[in-house]
């Protein structure tokens, strides 16, 4: 299958998505519902069907999430780099910095399904497990200083929770009943559809009026540092094919749309971090398809 071949369906259901939202008038609250039912329910199912089923390699596994976690630190140390580089006014940099390390679990797991299916699935599943805290562990900081409740928050996160029972489930050697493991199936199969379409209903593509040099910045090392790092890395590790694949699809996926959430709840610029989510992943069009091809 061609990297085009491979892009084209997720990249359309954005585009539906997208599509509907500007031209079907279905209300705000359908489309806040239909968040609530992906994060809540579908994707948490996919997660523990994904975690709990598929083998692991713990060696290449292993050396899969040094390299993964690396570049996230690469993203955390250069974003911060803004600051000294780029003297943003008042909240520009503490709301703009997430996006140069947070990433869109939705875009996430659907490329990692069509790459290996639910082996693929899994190991994206166990990165995010790790990166997850240390993400809103650096958002929350740059834009409070202070992490109070966050261990509470990374505690009942669904994501979390269904990474973490499922590889529980999964070391124990436990299997779960046909008919429960086919019902989960297709809440998996949904969320990656549904999640696709939500990406694309969530841009927007203004509120760019200030710090525009600062917004290619961040762009520049989410899209195109981070995986450039992961990529040498993991060759130098010699992961095999697609844990390597994994590895670097994780660090070119565009900016997390939870990170315009955050920003508008603690006082941040929202209208900032909403052009940078869109533009990465507009952006994001042509960067994956590069990076897959440099892997496969």
């Amino acid at each position: 299958m061609s990297v085009l071949s491979l892009l084209f369906p997720d990249f359309t259901l954005i585009l539906i998505g997208f599509l509907l939202k500007r031209y079907l008038r279905w209300g705000d609250e359908f489309w806040t519902g239909l968040e609530k039912l992906i994060y809540y329910v579908l994707f948490p199912a996919l997660l523990f069907h994904s975690t709990s089923r598929a083998p692991i390699d713990f060696g290449a596994t292993g050396r899969m999430l040094q390299v993964a976690l690396a570049g996230l630190a690469a993203g955390v140390a250069l974003g911060w780099l803004a600051r000294p580089l780029f003297r943003p006014g008042p909240m520009l940099f503490e709301s703009g910095v997430q996006t140069a390390f947070r990433f869109n679990s939705y875009i996430a797991l659907a490329i990692a399904f069509r790459l290996g299916g639910e082996q693929g699935t899994s190991l994206m599943a166990l990165i995010m497990g790790c990166a997850v805290p240390l993400c809103n562990m650096a958002a929350v900081h740059a834009l409070v200083h202070r992490g109070g409740g966050l261990l509470g928050e990374l505690a009942k996160n669904p994501l979390l929770i269904a990474t973490a029972g499922g590889l529980a489930f999964n070391l124990a050697g436990l299997h779960l009943p046909e008919v429960v493991g086919a019902t989960l199936s297709r809440m998996g199969n949904a969320s990656i559809a549904t999640g696709l379409i939500a990406v694309g209903a969530g841009l927007r593509l203004s509120g760019l009026h200030q710090g525009k040099a600062m917004a290619a910045y961040f762009l520049a090392i989410k899209l195109l540092a981070l995986p450039a790092i992961a990529y040498v890395l993991g060759r130098w590790l010699a992961l095999p094919p697609l844990q390597l694949q994994i590895a670097v699809i994780f660090c070119a996926l565009p900016t997390a749309s939870s990170a315009y959430v955050l920003a508008v709840r603690m006082g941040g610029n929202g209208p900032f971090v909403a052009f940078l989510i869109s533009a990465s992943t507009v952006l994001s069009v042509l960067t994956l398809p590069f990076w897959l091809g440099l892997v496969r």
